[in-house]
């Protein structure tokens, strides 16, 4: 057996974990525009070099710490019907999506992501959630008049798309009741 197997764990989850929380504590202390990796890696209790070899620059650095914040602590919310499901959820993408903090971490995962790795395992979150929202639907047997159950890069492009451009670009106005009418038109079921 191989020593150089990667241990989940290790000295390398160890130093990735202590880098994140000293860039969080950080942020919540002196500010995102205050930070730079010595600051970082004393906090961590680790040398630049080590955040230099693994994240490259600051950019990248809270780019990982972004993507990770991003991530969904939980599964989405059973409510019974696929409509409900959906726009629930949708709901919630909006509000943690378009509050400060939201918009602040998907700028992040955005600038130091030079290759757009970062930018698609945020994207595989938001799929992960519908696949799953739409895999209960189709378990209870949900039936939608007039259209079958979408499949997940329906709902990415015709929910999660708009909802990412009016957050980024347009977000005056935007609210619960545009996220519900998004997916109200997704189902066909009009301007509820």
């Amino acid at each position: 057996m191989s020593r150089q197997m990667v241990r989940p764990g290790g000295r390398s989850a160890r130093v990735q974990a202590s880098v994140h929380t000293a860039v969080r504590e950080l942020e919540a202390e002196v500010g995102r525009d205050a930070l730079t990796v010595p600051l970082v890696a004393q906090r961590a209790g680790v040398t630049p070099s080590t955040i230099y070899r693994r994240w490259g620059d600051l950019a990248e650095l809270l780019s990982d710490v972004a993507v990770e914040r991003l991530r969904p602590d939980t599964a989405p919310a059973d409510h019974g019907a696929l409509a409900s499901d959906l726009a629930a959820w949708a709901e919630q993408f909006l509000d943690e999506m378009a509050s400060p903090g939201g918009r602040a971490y998907i700028r992040d995962a955005l600038l130091g992501d030079p290759d757009g790795t970062n930018a698609g395992q945020c994207s595989a979150y938001a799929a992960d959630q519908v696949d799953l929202i739409l895999a209960r639907a189709a378990e209870r047997g949900d039936d939608i008049p007039e259209v079958e159950i979408p499949e997940v890069e329906t709902v990415i492009d015709r929910v999660v798309a708009p909802l990412m451009y009016r957050i980024l670009f347009r977000p005056a106005g935007l609210d619960a009741a545009y996220a519900r009418g998004l997916v109200a038109g997704l189902l066909g079921q009009g301007d509820r």
